[in-house]
């Protein structure tokens, strides 16, 4: 009796270690925003145990989620082969496109538009855009999507901006520490992404000075290597971006809940109920990827500083 009971247990064992070994593991990046809810909620899904992208790609695949604060993060983990998939602001899959020479990366898909905005502080102290000089804007990261709008649009104001200072200091912070800075009075705007930009609004009493409606925030990046070595799995993963947005909009409220859960995990901070639906009105999720807006956000690079050269973009969209 105990010696089948130790061969079925070893049986076990070793079927067990056989299916660890055939499993595939897709890496798969995201921000910690609202605009990044197709990643968040994912990942609340998998976490759960529910996975969107396991059950779509099928028997023997594993997910395994990884966060950045912002894209330029996202883009070197690609570049350093430890991340297949990620979604990420447009400016930074765009540098990284034209300095690879468009060897690296690939947006498969659509994910948001809109949901960004400039913040200023309540003291009243800015009413127009020449009240800037001399003033401190927070942005997420250096070469990020945020940072890059806020400086091609003081240049277009008239500033003189530098990556270190100019007319108008823009200083890279990251997303939770925004908040405290523009409450204490450590910086006098922000430049950010939901569910920050109604934090800033709600919490340190924040006035929206520019709301960025029209323009991409988020999309889905591939790595070329990834779409090399398996064109059928981009091609899954690409559809199952797509039914995601579209249950994303058609549930919003299970949508909202799901991703407010999985930012606490993400964060350790809270986010109401309240603030993401507020933050919710101002995103456009959708899998379409305008070519319009893709010519701003190269023309906002170029204006900002950040790209020069070479900026053909008739590689970087390629739908599996």
């Amino acid at each position: 009796m105990k010696s089948s009971v130790w061969l079925a247990a070893a049986l076990a064992l070793l079927a067990s270690r056989a299916e660890g070994a055939d499993t595939k593991t897709v890496r798969f990046g995201h921000f910690p925003n609202v605009t990044h809810a197709q990643g968040v909620i994912a990942h609340a899904l998998s976490r759960q145990g529910k996975g969107w992208f396991e059950e779509r790609l099928g028997p023997g695949f594993k997910i395994e989620w990884y966060t950045y604060n912002a894209g330029p993060s996202a883009m070197e983990a690609i570049f350093a082969r430890s991340l297949d998939l990620t979604y990420v602001g447009p400016n930074p899959a765009l540098n990284a496109h034209f300095k690879s020479n468009g060897e690296e990366i690939r947006i498969i898909s659509g994910a948001a538009t809109g949901g960004a905005a400039l913040v200023v502080s309540s003291d009243g102290k800015i009413t127009r855009p020449a009240d800037f000089r001399g003033k401190k804007i927070a942005t997420p990261q250096l070469g990020n999507t945020q940072d890059i709008s806020c400086r091609a649009w003081l240049k277009a104001q008239g500033f003189n901006v530098t990556m270190t200072g100019g007319d108008v200091t823009v200083l890279p912070t990251q997303n939770p520490d925004q908040l405290g800075m523009l409450q204490r009075g450590g910086v006098d705007a922000v430049w950010t992404v939901e569910p920050w930009v109604t934090r800033l609004e709600r919490e340190a009493k924040g006035k929206v000075f520019l709301d960025e409606a029209d323009v991409i925030t988020t999309w889905l990046a591939a790595s070329v290597k990834f779409l090399s070595d398996h064109r059928d799995l981009a091609k899954k993963v690409a559809q199952a971006n797509i039914e995601l947005t579209s249950w994303i909009q058609t549930h919003p409220d299970e949508a909202q809940k799901l991703l407010i859960d999985e930012l606490r995990a993400e964060t350790k901070a809270d986010f109401a109920p309240e603030v993401v639906a507020q933050a919710w009105k101002r995103i456009k999720f959708t899998a379409d990827i305008p070519r319009n807006l893709v010519d701003t956000a190269v023309k906002d690079a170029k204006d900002a500083g950040f790209l020069k050269g070479n900026t053909d973009t008739s590689r970087l969209i390629e739908i599996p």
